[in-house]
């Protein structure tokens, strides 16, 4: 513990000598993980967005405008509640006419000017969140769609399966430039380490021919990386924070309200202290590899 003392106070003297070279590695692990952090944001949230799809997905089976009686019974049966199936609604063409309304009101006295009511009736299905990723309702979309009396079947499983593509995609450039930068945070570290190290190379050589043990000669150096790394882990938080609030605000509240998205959250706190301990873990490998070799 006393050992422990003496190098956090040798440590905060360093970085108060030494505030400008320091302040560059400060930032440079801020810029990391403020990117590393961004991307996680992102893939959260679409990750989330995914999920809600899943377990809202539905399949709509729209009807020809001149479908028989028999011919619904035999869609109906078709898709009757079961393993897959949750539960299914009829929406009929003036259902729909008035949903396109509602939805679209700027195009809703558009619509009007053409007669006949164009939308079909449809089935919509809602798939049980356990089968809706698998091939049972690709089997089932298949016999639905050549049922007589079905003109198109539709399912959200494509829109499911891009969107996690995109999430993958996001994650790995985002994992890929986080590592590049972390590296580069933690040689700039052992650089301003090595650089208060040769500023007290004197001194410390005088403390290793007393017999000073070698945790009290290089772990406030050590300490120095850890203290970067710590203040740039919460610098890197602290301004994706202010970013997030700013952009959910201005654009993505309103985006999600508009077409009915999740609610934009930031990063967990568990993911919050992870990203400082990483970043207090990088400035630490920095300073102990610019102690140890100097």
């Amino acid at each position: 513990m006393r050992a422990l003392r003496y190098a956090i106070e040798e440590a905060l003297v360093s970085l108060w000598r030494g505030r400008r070279s320091g302040l560059l590695s400060t930032a440079t692990i801020a810029l990391a993980l403020f990117v590393l952090g961004a991307f996680l944001v992102v893939t959260s949230n679409l990750q989330n967005l995914a999920a809600q799809w899943s377990n809202g997905a539905e399949l709509s089976v729209y009807l020809a405008d001149d479908v028989t009686a028999a011919q619904r019974q035999a869609i109906e049966t078709t898709l009757a509640p079961s393993e897959a199936i949750a539960s299914r609604t009829l929406v009929s063409k003036a259902d729909a006419m008035a949903r396109f309304k509602q939805t679209f009101t700027d195009l809703a006295s558009t619509i009007d000017t053409l007669g006949d009511n164009p939308l079909p009736a449809s089935y919509e299905v809602r798939m049980r969140p356990a089968a809706n990723v698998g091939d049972a309702v690709d089997r089932l979309a298949g016999r639905a769609r050549s049922l007589p009396g079905v003109v198109d079947v539709r399912y959200d499983r494509q829109w499911i399966g891009r969107l996690l593509s995109a999430v993958r995609i996001v994650r790995g450039i985002g994992i890929g430039l986080g590592l590049l930068l972390t590296v580069a945070a933690a040689l700039t570290v052992a650089n301003v380490v090595r650089l208060a190290l040769y500023a007290r190379r004197d001194e410390l050589e005088i403390m290793q021919l007393v017999g000073a043990p070698n945790v009290y000669v290089r772990g406030p150096f050590v300490m120095e990386g850890v203290l970067q790394g710590g203040i740039g882990a919460l610098t890197a938080l602290v301004a994706l924070g202010l970013v997030f609030v700013a952009v959910r605000g201005r654009y993505l509240e309103p985006l999600a309200s508009a077409v009915n998205l999740p609610a934009i959250r930031f990063l967990p706190l568990e993911l919050c202290l992870l990203l400082v301990a990483g970043g207090m873990a990088v400035g630490c490998l920095g300073g102990a590899v610019a102690a140890w070799r100097s």
